[in-house]
């Protein structure tokens, strides 16, 4: 099989790049699981865009403060200089935002920004509505249930990719390949993930030599329903949070002040560290209280998080709901160009979670993600267009390793609790040193492949945190002593 592009994931990087590029090119969108099994769809905040050309400063302004001076101020800037014509992009294509009466565009506020610029969709299912628009305006075919164990590169060209689809090994051959794979949630205990999301295509780079960047920065979500027996716990939005709702203890008592002036409203690296340490601090239960809504605009305002947490048992917005952290987004990734293709290999680019554009720094501004996954699948398509090389070869050898082996679940399951113990929210150079000989002494014993690059991404994490004396943005350490 040969294509112009194959593009890994089929979340809104990979569709919104697939529908960017023409039906003439013969495009394929591989997926892991099922379509819908992707981060996009569980998204529910909204996107950003800039309110106007004025509000673009504003907007800039925001995001690298929130990423703590990380930021790649450049790309900063091209992400809200294309915001407004993405949105009106997806209007005309017909995608409906949530509007007032008179049909004007409803923009709502989340933590960190300054002014009310995220529109949402369906209330507090935007990622879903987006999700599903984008499946309908796709003109290519998709593999679903296909996983993607490795990369064909030849010198320095990408030629396509190796999966397993229907329990055999095949070659993909493809001139462009898109890496739109998603983060790396599946490799935490607690998280608000698809669970086909573990980072295995971050390993494959590795073991490519392709560079990974900011793999420190782990973005962990401050109020996560985490009191249930799956893996992918309830994300309660940040919307919330923007527009009222308060994080109290077991009395009432809002002590986010202790840690901000700003609250509820402080990014969410403070929120969640704040929530961490006042649980450790004393013991007590902490709550997201929704009581100073009023009934039915709730009901309206966000429907899903009503009906999944009343199918819980708990009476929204009446009800205090209790809450802990959980890993949310993975802000580094596959280091891209600004024009979203992967540096020293010709024809490979990363959209979405998976890349690292450096717009994020060191901890991700609310809803800038959907945004950023428009702007730079729009930017791997046009990159694609201009892209006229060949020349690869035409048969690839298939790989004999194993993709699992008896005792990989086990393990998988260990992996997932050192990361969350050790590699989170609170890292001491000590918890890092421990996960790190775990990992190790896992990839030393005998593992399937599938494993193996789980394990890689995992190190990665771990030995860029150590690497990072100093805490910022998201990657909060402590000296052993202190902890």
């Amino acid at each position: 099989m040969r294509y112009d592009v194959v593009i890994i994931g089929s979340g809104i990087a990979g569709l919104y790049t697939a529908i960017a590029l023409p039906k003439h090119l013969k495009v394929l969108i591989i997926n892991k699981s099922n379509p819908w099994e992707c981060n996009t769809y569980y998204a529910q905040g909204g996107v950003t865009t800039a309110y106007n050309d004025d509000d673009i400063p504003s907007h800039v302004q925001d995001t690298l403060d929130a990423g703590a001076g990380m930021c790649n101020e450049t790309a900063v800037k091209l992400m809200s200089e294309n915001s407004q014509s993405v949105i009106r992009d997806l209007i005309a294509r017909g995608f409906e935002f949530d509007c007032d009466e008179e049909g004007n565009l409803l923009y709502t506020k989340e933590a960190a920004h300054s002014r009310s610029r995220i529109l949402h969709a369906g209330g507090d299912a935007t990622g879903r509505y987006l999700h599903f628009f984008l499946l309908g305006q796709n003109p290519h075919p998709m593999l679903s249930n296909t996983t993607v164990i490795d990369l064909l590169i030849e010198k320095d060209r990408c030629c396509g990719v190796e999966v397993v689809t229907r329990g055999e090994r095949k070659t993909i051959l493809a001139d462009n390949v898109v890496i739109a794979s998603g983060g790396v949630g599946s490799l935490y205990e607690y998280h608000t993930n698809a669970f086909t999301i573990s980072g295995e295509l971050h390993g494959i780079c590795i073991e490519k030599g392709i560079e990974l960047e900011s793999m420190e920065m782990m973005q962990f979500h401050p109020t996560v329903f985490v009191a249930n027996n799956w893996a992918r716990k309830q994300l309660l939005s940040e919307a919330l949070r923007g527009e009222g709702a308060h994080v109290v203890d077991e009395n009432g008592y809002r002590f986010l002040f202790e840690y901000d002036p700003r609250g509820e409203l402080a990014p969410r690296d403070i929120v969640s560290r704040a929530i961490f340490d006042y649980r450790q601090r004393t013991q007590k239960g902490v709550y997201l209280s929704c009581e100073h809504f009023e009934s039915e605009y709730f009901k309206e305002r966000f429907p899903n998080i009503y009906k999944s947490l009343n199918d819980l048992g708990f009476h929204l917005p009446k009800e205090r709901v209790p809450i802990s952290p959980a890993f949310h987004y993975a802000v580094g990734g596959i280091k891209t160009n600004l024009d979203a293709s992967i540096p020293g290999v010709k024809g490979l680019y990363a959209a979405g979670e998976a890349a690292s554009t450096g717009v994020h720094g060191a901890n991700r501004l609310a809803s800038n993600s959907l945004l950023e996954g428009l702007v730079f699948a729009k930017k791997a398509a046009e990159s694609i267009l201009a892209n006229t090389s060949k020349g690869c070869r035409e048969t690839f050898s298939l790989s004999d390793e194993p993709l699992e082996l008896d005792g990989d679940k086990e393990k998988k399951d260990e992996l997932r609790r050192i990361m969350w113990e050790n590699v989170s929210i609170k890292r001491t150079p000590q918890g890092l040193a421990m996960a790190l000989e775990a990992i190790e002494k896992m990839l030393a014993s005998a593992v399937g492949r599938l494993l193996r690059l789980r394990l890689l991404t995992a190190r990665s994490i771990v030995t860029s945190a150590q690497k990072r004396s100093e805490s910022i943005g998201v990657h909060y350490i402590t000296s052993d002593e202190a902890s």
